[in-house]
C-alpha cells in the first residue's frame, strides 16, 4: 500500500510496518523536519476516527541514508512487547550491503568494541577499556550473484561483494563502522568509505534493511517481511 510518500506493508490496530526511504530520518529532533514518525502519525490521523495526536512508538531505527523495513507500535502494550523482543533477540534484523573488496572468509562473525563521538556523530572501533565502549556483533554471509539485491548501475562495478548481515547488537552506525574496519567499506557511504569521502560517486549508500522477523505483540504469530529473496 502506497500512501503519498509512505510504503506501508502491513498495518493493524497494534503495529505498522513500512519501508523507510533513503534520506528520511526515523525520528528527527529538528522541528518541522519530515521524518517517519511525523509521516506515519499524519497517515494514522487521516485514516483513524479518533481525535488528537495518534500514539506511535519507535521500536528500532535506521540511519538516515539507509533504506529498509521498520516496525512501529501503535499502542503502549505493543511497544512494550516489541521492545522486549528486541532486547531478548526475538527480532531478526537482516541487511544487504554492497561493499568494496571481499572479506577474508565467505561468512563469519565480526566482534568489535565501538565508541561514539557525540561531537561528530561518528563511531569508531576502540579497545574494550575505552570509556563508553560497547560490544558490537554481527554475522555476515556472501550473497551469490544470482540472489543479489543491488543491481542496475551497481551490477558492473569492479571488485565489489554483496553481503547479507544479521545484527546481534544494535550499535550506532555499527554495520558501516565494522565493515569499513575490515577493509570492506560500503559503496556510497560518505562517512566511513574513504573513496566516497574524497569523491562522492553515488547518490545513496548501498545498505538496505531488507528483511524483518518478529512475533506479533498480540497474536504471537511469527511475521516475516522481505524486500527481496
Amino acid at each position: 500500500m502506497i500512501t503519498n510518500t509512505l510504503e506501508i506493508l502491513y498495518e493493524d490496530n497494534h503495529i505498522i510496518v513500512c519501508v523507510k526511504p533513503h534520506g528520511i530520518a526515523t525520528q528527527s529532533r529538528k522541528t518541522g523536519s519530515p521524518d517517519m514518525v511525523n509521516l506515519l502519525k499524519n497517515h494514522i490521523h487521516k485514516t483513524s476516527r479518533t481525535k488528537g495526536e495518534p500514539y506511535l512508538a519507535v521500536i528500532h531505527r535506521l540511519d538516515q541514508p539507509v533504506t529498509g523495513l521498520l516496525v512501529f507500535a501503535k499502542t503502549p502494550f505493543a511497544a512494550r512487547e516489541l521492545s522486549r523482543q528486541l532486547k531478548t533477540q526475538g527480532f531478526g534484523k537482516y541487511y544487504r550491503a554492497l561493499v568494496e573488496g571481499r572479506p577474508k572468509t565467505s561468512e563469519g562473525i565480526l566482534e568489535h568494541y565501538l565508541a561514539k563521538d557525540p561531537r561528530t556523530n561518528l563511531s569508531r572501533v576502540c579497545r574494550p577499556e575505552t570509556r563508553d565502549a560497547k560490544l558490537a556483533r554481527l554475522r555476515y554471509f556472501t550473497v551469490p550473484d544470482s540472489h543479489r539485491y543491488f543491481s542496475g548501475e551497481y551490477a558492473n562495478l569492479p571488485n565489489v561483494t554483496e553481503l547479507e548481515i544479521k545484527l546481534d547488537t544494535g550499535r550506532h552506525h555499527q554495520i558501516r563502522v565494522q565493515l569499513s574496519h575490515i577493509g570492506c567499506p560500503i559503496i556510497g557511504d560518505t562517512k566511513y568509505n574513504p573513496n566516497c569521502i574524497a569523491s562522492p560517486l553515488w547518490r545513496n549508500i548501498c545498505l538496505c534493511a531488507y528483511r524483518l522477523d518478529f512475533y506479533h505483540p498480540k497474536t504471537h504469530k511469527l511475521l516475516r517481511f522481505h524486500l527481496c529473496d
